[in-house]
């Protein structure tokens, strides 16, 4: 048995409800058994460019539509606007405020930004109205211009032309060019304007206030600001006239800022200690009145000094030293290169030598050479000091001991302790002599010694007693020619034999 459709007359009927329905939602914009959003109402001097469905807004957030605008009479501005405020815009409290603000440029027309009022107030009931002591039109640019003076509107309408003129001279085009450059001058001026906001809380602040100080006294005198504002036009027209070598310029500028940012920073590094030098100099710059009044009197002789009575004098007596001064000038240029190799040579080779240290473990040396050099010296003043009827004479005072050394050449000595090395090692041989090398090439002596083997030992006896004595009479022999010279009395006889015992007993 074949299944049957539905039935004709059901069909129509069905198809005359949905017909109903959508026309009924075409016209009305309304789906039944929905909350309707509630309606409150605000009176407003101006409502031009308000129209019905423009967006109600609080605090950005659309929450609602104009439903009707309803003037007060035909052709007047004032109105009183039905707003549909959404369960989202609630509560709207009864001190609300509303103002009708321009929407952005590509949204077009107005919006009425909403204020819901105070949290502690009473709620708008269905149906109630803000009065029109709390809401505000925006201003028209018309207002404005009504607002300007004469001059003003002058003065505005030679801008709006210099603007055709450079829309007519290029400017958009110059703009595209600009473009690519664009991205870094916007990264520099965020640089700039984040500097701007300065260091500190208040920074800002007190730059703008600086800067209110500044137009007012550019205020106090409108001469010259007018003079300022020509100058400037003078200097604007100035740069016109040289745009190539203004466009050459401005291209150099981010290599040289960049060769700069590291100076700047060393600059900002460097103001703490100019701000130190500020403070320590202001007690001097205060003194500076002071000080400039008592150097007026100075200041009047030297006047005197220079006058040409006193300048005709000295002259006279420069005309006289002049040419010997010149000569003397001439003359000392081959002194002084001869000098130089001198200096030279102390300066690398004498002054670094004074300046090392014998490095002896035995002995070590109290100070560097330049100073243990000199030691000798108050000894030796010392025993000049000494004299008699025959002259200045010195003392040589020997020593004796248990051991006795062979010194070579027939020369014995005596000492009280084994000799456990000599240091420096003697060394016969004698440096090379080369006048052909500069002093100031020579490399500086190495004071590094190996400490040499001591002199042999000597055992003491009978042929060892004799050679003693015949040393001790031939130190003899020597104490006496030097003291026959140190007196100036070479015929004084001296007993040598007495002498040779003294010192063979010492």
């Amino acid at each position: 048995m074949r299944k049957r459709g539905i039935a004709p007359w059901k069909a129509g009927v069905l198809l005359l409800v949905v017909l109903v329905v959508a026309v009924y939602f075409g016209f009305t914009k309304d789906i039944p058994y929905v909350n309707e959003p509630y309606e409150i109402k605000a009176a407003f001097r101006d409502t031009s460019g308000m129209r019905p469905g423009s967006p109600v807004r609080i605090a950005g957030v659309e929450v609602g539509e104009v439903r009707k605008i309803e003037h007060t009479k035909p052709g007047s501005r004032t109105a009183t606007v039905t707003m549909a405020i959404l369960d989202k815009g609630k509560p709207i409290k009864d001190d609300a405020r509303a103002m009708i603000r321009p929407r952005i440029f590509l949204e077009g027309n107005f919006f009425i930004d909403l204020s819901p009022g105070t949290p502690g107030g009473e709620e708008m009931t269905d149906g109630d109205t803000i009065p029109v002591t709390r809401t505000g039109n925006p201003v028209q640019l018309d207002q404005v211009l009504k607002a300007l003076r004469t001059d003003v509107r002058e003065q505005l309408k030679t801008t709006f032309t210099e603007l055709g003129n450079a829309q007519e001279a290029g400017a958009p085009q110059a703009f595209n060019r600009s473009l690519e450059d664009q991205p870094g001058a916007y990264r520099w001026t965020a640089v700039v304007s984040e500097a701007l906001l300065g260091q500190r809380p208040g920074d800002l602040g007190r730059v703008i206030d600086d800067t209110g100080d500044v137009a007012a006294a550019i205020d106090r005198n409108p001469q010259r600001l007018q003079t300022l504002v020509t100058d400037f036009n003078r200097t604007m027209a100035a740069f016109a006239e040289s745009d190539g070598d203004l466009r050459a310029t401005i291209r150099e500028l981010p290599d040289t800022m960049r060769e700069a940012l590291p100076a700047l920073r060393d600059l900002n590094a460097s103001f703490p200690s100019v701000r130190r030098l500020a403070r320590e100099i202001r007690p001097g710059l205060q003194s500076t009145p002071e000080t400039s009044r008592a150097l007026i009197p100075l200041a009047v002789q030297l006047r005197g000094l220079v006058g040409p009575e006193e300048l005709r004098g000295l002259a006279a007596d420069l005309r006289t030293s002049a040419p010997p001064l010149a000569r003397l000038s001439r003359d000392t240029v081959p002194l002084l290169e001869e000098i130089r190799p001198l200096a030279s040579c102390t300066s690398e080779v004498l002054v670094p030598f004074g300046r090392l240290t014998v490095p002896d473990k035995a002995h070590p040396a109290s100070g560097p050479v330049f100073q243990e050099a000199g030691k000798f010296l108050p000894g030796l003043a010392g025993e000049s000091r000494s004299f008699d009827a025959n002259g200045q004479w010195f003392k040589v005072l020997g020593q004796g001991g248990a051991e006795t050394l062979d010194l070579g050449n027939g020369l014995f000595g005596t000492a009280l302790q084994p000799v456990l090395g000599v240091n420096p090692p003697p060394d016969r041989s004698i440096p090379p002599y080369r006048p052909d090398t500069p002093c100031e090439t020579q490399e500086l002596p190495n004071l590094n010694t190996i400490p040499g083997v001591p002199p042999r030992s000597k055992q003491t006896g009978s042929a060892a007693a004799d050679a003693r004595t015949q040393a001790a009479r031939a130190v003899a022999m020597a104490l006496t020619q030097v003291q026959n010279l140190v007196s100036g009395n070479p015929t004084k006889v001296v007993d040598q034999d007495a002498t040779a015992k003294q010192v063979a007993g010492k």
